[in-house]
């Protein structure tokens, strides 16, 4: 199997004989151990049970038997979701001497179903709570474009794996960017389905009241199959009269050239001459801070009064900060949620699908972490989420898909639809692939080993 084969073209070769599981699998065994050292997106390889499973599907194979839609096909997950027999750390030692899962994480299971091989557990950072997968624990997650630079995160292991083509999809979880921003940083398509509509069951929480799992691909269709297998729902009819609005204000500012131009290009393309604005879209961004911190530290303040010397630093002030929040805060915090909901859905009557950046930016510089914001240099941990998060506030489902672009760097776009309509995401994001303005950024792969 050659590095960057989609899920549907390993499952094709697998099913008509071209190669077998077994191969396949032992060359993304290889490809893993020979060249993440420079990448570090993977934390733990289930290299044997993989390798059991996928002689399992060859013998299926010989005795002629029908195979589900993805037999044999690898993936990896997110450090945060159950394995059966294999402790789920979420990034950190604080949970090494938990026992390990009883089952499989709701989506893991869903795609064993479906003939799918898990293959190893990804980066991440510590209990999900970064932009950057800088783990104190575990190390650092480059971006397979220009290991110097941040693969973003808390997924990054999951968008990295993907990117250098180790594996062609993976699991992630997306509170408030947690897809989208690595997704964006690392040139593959990233999809954060509606609150609720895919299960997070064994998926280890941060913030319940926005967590959701998801996953990222090399390729629209995977993404699309990918995510109709795990709804465990027929695929829907794609909708093909969009009403399309460029989300200007909040998400106009701070913009990088290139990635200005090319969301000019996109609009250009689209038809479209004006912008449209987001009402309070700075207190969004601050109520989601505030509900993340709140639910988290309260989560973790039994550990934290325990352990606390054993988290990462940097996760622990802010959980803890999280932890002290008062109550009221919180709650006028969900109050503002639910009106922006409200003005959210106002804004649909009049659009099908909004379009934004995904982060304002290239990837930065692991020895320079900052970017641009009101032409000042900032920290890039803290405000990667400058155009994700107000999205996460109202649960709403958004796939970042990779822009073309002249430069060296991937560039993200963020389609935002209403609840349940992920189908007209794919639906524009199909017409901008056929136009030539978004797919998988091409890998350096000499940069890559």
């Amino acid at each position: 199997m050659t590095r960057f084969a989609s899920a549907q073209n390993i499952a094709h070769d697998i099913r008509s004989g071209k190669r077998s599981a077994a191969s396949t699998m032992q060359a993304v065994l290889n490809t893993i151990t020979q060249h993440d050292s420079a990448i570090h997106s993977v934390t733990h390889l289930f290299a044997q049970q993989a390798m059991q499973q996928a002689h399992a599907v060859d013998a299926m194979v010989a005795r002629k038997e029908p195979l589900p839609p993805l037999a044999g096909v690898p993936f990896g997950v997110k450090d945060l979701f159950d394995i059966q027999g294999h402790v789920t750390t979420a990034g950190s030692i604080v949970l090494r001497n938990t026992p390990p899962a009883a089952q499989d994480a709701a989506l893991v299971a869903r795609l064993r179903t479906a003939g799918a091989i898990p293959v190893a557990t990804l980066n991440m950072d510590e209990f999900a709570y970064g932009f950057a997968t800088d783990n104190a624990h575990y190390g650092i997650t480059r971006n397979p474009h220009d290991t110097q630079r941040m693969a973003g995160g808390s997924s990054g292991g999951s968008a990295a794996a993907v990117a250098a083509g180790f594996l062609p999809f993976t699991l992630g979880t997306d509170t408030n960017g947690s897809i989208r921003v690595p997704a964006s940083l690392c040139g593959v398509w990233g999809l954060k389905p509606t609150l609720g509509r895919l299960p997070r069951a064994g998926a280890y929480p941060f913030s319940a009241s926005l967590d959701v799992v998801g996953h990222f691909t090399g390729t629209l269709d995977d993404l699309r199959n990918i995510f109709y297998i795990m709804a465990d729902t027929p695929a829907e009819p794609e909708p093909q009269d969009l009403r399309v609005a460029c989300l200007g204000g909040w998400f106009a500012q701070n913009l990088s050239p290139a990635l200005a131009a090319a969301i000019s290009r996109v609009c250009a393309h689209l038809g479209l001459t004006g912008t449209t604005e987001l009402p309070q879209t700075p207190t969004a961004r601050a109520a989601s801070f505030v509900i993340t911190a709140s639910e988290g530290g309260t989560l973790h303040l039994p550990r934290l009064r325990a352990a606390a010397e054993e988290y990462d630093p940097a996760t622990r002030d802010r959980l803890l900060a999280g932890a002290m929040l008062p109550a009221s805060t919180y709650v006028q915090a969900q109050r503002f949620r639910r009106w922006f909901r409200e003005q959210m859905h106002a804004v649909f009557e009049q659009a099908d699908v909004l379009i934004a950046p995904s982060v304002m930016c290239e990837a930065p510089l692991l020895d320079d972490p900052t970017i641009m914001v009101g032409g000042k240099p900032t920290s890039a941990r803290a405000n990667l989420g400058l155009y994700t998060q107000p999205l996460s506030l109202p649960g709403l489902p958004v796939l970042c898909l990779p822009l073309s672009n002249t430069g060296t760097l991937p560039l993200g776009l963020q389609l935002v639809a209403a609840p349940g309509r992920e189908a007209a995401l794919f639906s524009l994001a199909r017409k901008l692939e056929q136009a030539g303005l978004a797919g998988r950024y091409p890998l350096n792969t000499q940069q890559a080993a």
